[in-house]
């Protein structure tokens, strides 16, 4: 009985697209911007050798993607729901 009022309360979700997967790198882009400037002590773990990062290490890159990820799952959902993400 209580698996049946679960599946009916469960959104129904769209399947993983390029449309879903464009979203989720913009989410992880910005927060990787806003992140680079916002981030005040930074270049305290292993560095990575990207151009024009510098001081921008493993450990804020791991903070802001985790951001962007969970940023770009709400913004998935919420498009889906909405009926704009097919």
């Amino acid at each position: 009985m209580n698996t049946i009022i679960l599946l009916t309360i469960t959104p129904n979700t769209s399947a993983w697209s390029l449309q879903h997967a464009l979203i989720m790198i913009i989410c992880n882009l910005i927060c990787i911007g806003i992140g680079r400037y916002a981030i005040k002590v930074r270049g305290l773990g292993p560095e990575i050798p990207i151009v024009g990062l510098k001081e921008f290490g493993l450990p804020e890159l791991l903070a802001t993607t985790s951001l962007g990820h969970a940023i770009g799952a709400g913004a998935i959902i919420g498009l889906s729901s909405i009926g704009i993400l097919t």
